[in-house]
């Protein structure tokens, strides 16, 4: 692929947010149509009135339409790269699953099946996480190449954060904020790298995702769904691959692990709640960090607030990492301490004496 002119990027963020700003009434429209609505029938859900859900879709139909154009366009035949093929073709499968499931509410195995076949496909065209660094008493040169055993951990890391955002999927605009702070934070880090590829897809992805947002900022007109959630997981891990796993220092790992670290920290923690408890990992609970917040009475833009913070924290000590591996000790241990206080420590000291109104207790949709 021949060198991308920076005004593409620009470009390819303000395509990407008309074309998802535009579909969506359409895409609401369509939800009423085909039944993707959510019911609010338990405690998890916050709504107190259905609301549509298949605003993923839009921001799908932005990134696609605009990676389309400006990843082909600097070759004279226009053909895209083989990376970019087998991420569509497995984000096509993610949201035809995720429509699916705002429509059928199906169950977790099944889609825990096809988010892996979904997975598969950017593997087989050349999306792997070939390498990963390790101390020195494990391989001299602190690189270790993964070769076969690279192909089932892109596949985990995938569905992980797949997963994961769709976890987090449980007020209004959460989701899409969290998704648009870490797709412009890795776009950021891209350019540093001068991978311009990578920044055009996270600036699509971006675009799309601010798109969609006047629509989902409480009180949320529309929400994402699964279709969106699901999405905006598997194209950050695949995305996050391209650029930065494929390094070779300590960096190439640490950084699209804390770009993504809120999301993956909350799953963890869910997981490990629930085995602690002796319930499926994969049964719904009430347990998030963004519950735990309303619990605290935070209203739902203040929760949201809060954790719109938490991950620009982490997603500056990413960039901050990049630009100053030399204090890598020193950064790793901030950001161990910002954990223990911000996800544990936190949510259950904190309070406000604000109470939630109806309105601001909106919930994006029946979360996991």
């Amino acid at each position: 692929m021949s060198m991308i002119p920076g005004s593409y990027i620009m470009l390819a963020f303000m395509l990407a947010f008309f074309v998802a700003f535009a579909a969506t009434p359409f895409v609401k429209r369509l939800a009423y149509k085909i039944g993707a609505v959510d019911v609010p029938k338990d405690s998890r859900r916050m709504h107190k009135t259905p609301k549509a859900r298949l605003g993923g879709l839009a921001i799908f139909l932005g990134f696609v339409v605009s990676v389309c154009i400006f990843c082909g366009m600097p070759d004279s035949s226009y053909a895209l790269p083989q990376t970019l093929i087998g991420i569509l073709l497995g984000a096509l499968i993610i949201v035809i699953l995720g429509m699916f499931d705002d429509v059928l509410a199906l169950g977790p195995h099944l889609k825990f099946i096809i988010q892996t076949i979904a997975a598969i496909c950017p593997v087989l065209f050349g999306v792997v996480i070939e390498r990963i660094s390790v101390p020195l008493f494990i391989s001299e040169t602190g690189v270790l190449e993964l070769g076969w055993l690279g192909y089932p951990l892109t596949v985990i890391w995938i569905v992980a954060v797949t997963n994961a955002f769709n976890l987090i999927d449980g007020l209004d605009g959460l989701a899409v904020g969290v998704a648009s702070i870490s797709s412009l934070t890795l776009m950021c880090i891209s350019l540093m790298l001068g991978n311009e590829y990578t920044a055009i897809l996270t600036s699509a992805l971006s675009g799309a995702c601010l798109g969609f947002f006047p629509y989902n900022f409480n009180p949320a007109k529309l929400f994402m769904g699964d279709t969106g959630a699901l999405f905006l997981g598997y194209t950050l891990s695949t995305v996050s691959i391209l650029g930065l796993f494929k390094g070779y220092t300590i960096i190439s790992v640490a950084i699209p692990i804390l770009i993504v670290a809120l999301p993956i920290f909350d799953t963890s923690a869910a997981i490990f709640r629930r085995l602690k408890n002796h319930r499926p990992i994969m049964s719904p609970d009430r347990g998030h960090l963004h519950h735990k917040l309303i619990d605290k009475g935070f209203t739902q833009k203040q929760a949201v607030g809060i954790i719109y913070a938490l991950c620009a924290v982490l997603c500056l000590f990413a960039v901050f990492l990049l630009a100053t591996g030399g204090v890598k000790i020193i950064v790793v241990l901030l950001i161990a301490v910002i954990f223990v206080v911000s996800m544990v420590v936190a949510p259950h000291l904190l309070h406000s004496t604000t109470t939630p109104t109806e309105d601001e207790n909106k919930t994006e949709k029946h979360d996991k």
